[in-house]
């Protein structure tokens, strides 16, 4: 398995979490990507896979970009067809909901079990955590989603993207909703700058800004760029 998450920035800020992302994919074969956390409509996908080349990867080198227009579109797709998968950001709901329809969830997990890359960043990064809830002060449940709970590959954590990344009254806003959220659920705080890996053995948080555990109502901040085994991790948070 290799799982990059980040924390919903791009360009210049995920600069060494885009050069990974390179590294790992798999020859030639082309890219996945799966936009449909936004509003679906073909001019609105061209032009998020447009931004996708000419500025959140453009300093890395990608091949065939492939775009997942809907998710009844993977029924057509082999997991053995693809060097990577990136899964953009929008409305994580929105995201969970035609993903679980559409039965694009089995992909991904089948995907990763063959040592896929997948690169999420914010709501296609938190589709990996235990649940989608933890940025509910960010972005509401418009599309009725009933089951919030994410492929859960965090060790149980759910992740909240672009901390600390807005105004104060946002930060704090977040900060707050994170200390409750977490008193049942642990959460990985993210700022934009920063990403997860994992691997088969281990985690790393690549980034150049602190991040922060939620766990029982309390945050405790660490440094990023630190390599842990996996149960080191765990046991870290």
């Amino acid at each position: 398995m290799n799982l990059i998450l980040c924390g919903g920035g791009w360009g210049q800020k995920n600069t060494s979490s885009n050069k990974l992302f390179e590294s790992l994919i798999k020859g030639s074969k082309p890219v996945l990507y799966i936009p449909l956390a936004r509003e679906r409509s073909d001019d609105n996908y061209q032009y998020c896979k447009t931004w996708l080349i000419t500025k959140a990867f453009k300093d890395i080198k990608l091949g065939d970009i492939i775009v997942l227009h809907s998710a009844e579109e993977i029924a057509d797709k082999s997991i053995n067809d693809f060097g990577g998968v990136f899964i953009g950001g929008g409305n994580p709901y929105k995201l969970l909901k035609e993903l679980t329809d559409g039965r694009v969830i089995d992909w991904l997990n089948k995907y990763l079990q063959t040592d896929g890359v997948i690169y999420g960043s914010s709501a296609g990064a938190m589709l990996f955590g235990k649940n989608v809830d933890s940025a509910e002060y960010l972005v509401k449940n418009e599309v009725g989603l009933q089951n919030t709970d994410g492929l859960n590959k965090v060790f149980g954590m759910s992740i909240a993207p672009h901390y600390t990344n807005a105004n104060n009254s946002i930060s704090q806003k977040a900060t707050t909703y994170l200390v409750k959220y977490s008193k049942k659920t642990p959460v990985l705080a993210l700022p934009e700058e920063d990403s997860l890996y994992i691997n088969n053995k281990n985690v790393t948080v690549i980034g150049t800004k602190p991040y922060c555990f939620f766990v029982d109502g309390k945050s405790v901040e660490f440094q990023p760029n630190i390599t842990y085994a996996k149960e080191t991790f765990v046991c870290v948070r």
